[in-house]
């Protein structure tokens, strides 16, 4: 085994904390990681690569699905209790796991790399937005609250339609 390939060296640490913190950091499930010390090396691990900016989109959305999943885990027990599931509520989750992992993942270099991110930005924003019609489009969205789509569309839907459409533009 050549160098480059060998595990790191392992350096002990020690640090009182509260207690409140000791039963949190104890209670906390990490993903790969049963006793608190390996909760800290994947902690500290993540925390060091998001200082260093060297999340790639595809760690930045795992990184984000992880900060979600207190949120995820009650919906399911939710809607294992009651029967009920929001497709809305599933739909926008998606989405800003996503827009936030492409924000996390960039630092733009240049005018070109800002302008990159802007479209994939605008893409996931557009995107959202036509989630959000095709579940308004029936009486009812497949929602908690069947109406909570529609209750709130009226004003985007008066400035979407005030948008000349690309067709008309042309002519101009």
């Amino acid at each position: 085994m050549n160098a480059s390939s060998s595990p790191p060296s392992m350096e002990p640490l020690s640090a009182r904390i509260p207690s409140d913190l000791y039963l949190w950091l104890a209670q906390l499930q990490v993903e790969g990681a049963a006793t608190n010390s390996d909760k800290l090396r994947v902690l500290l691990g993540q925390l060091k690569r998001q200082h260093d900016g060297a999340f790639d989109y595809v760690a930045a959305h795992a990184w984000t699905r992880d900060l979600t999943a207190r949120l995820r885990d009650s919906l399911v027990r939710i809607e294992s209790e009651t029967g009920h599931h929001s497709e809305v509520v599933s739909l926008l989750l998606d989405h800003f796991v996503s827009a936030i992992a492409l924000a996390i993942s960039q630092a733009p270099q240049n005018a070109d790399d800002a302008r990159k991110l802007e479209e994939g930005l605008v893409r996931r924003a557009t995107s959202l937005c036509e989630t959000l019609l095709r579940q308004g489009t029936p009486s009812s969205a497949a929602a908690y609250d069947p109406q909570v789509v529609r209750k709130h569309l009226g004003t985007a839907l008066e400035l979407a339609q005030s948008i000349p459409s690309a067709t008309s533009s042309k002519g101009s």
